[in-house]
């Protein structure tokens, strides 16, 4: 049984994994062409964080 925090960190990525996929698919998606430039960048840069956090908590996970 792995102690209470490396759960937390595994569930963490789940759900940031998951808000991401959303995020990408929306990107992809007719309706992200319909919003501002300003949204759209921002959108792209929160979807490039969210994946670097992502491959961090991995390392993370990977060192347990």
């Amino acid at each position: 049984m792995q102690p209470s925090y490396q759960q937390r960190v595994i569930d963490e990525k789940s759900e940031l994994d998951a808000k991401l996929s959303s995020l990408a698919y929306f990107i992809e998606s007719k309706e992200f062409d319909k919003i501002d430039s300003l949204n759209q960048e921002l959108l792209n840069q929160q979807a490039e964080i969210m994946f670097n956090y992502s491959q961090i908590l991995e390392k993370r996970i990977k060192l347990f």
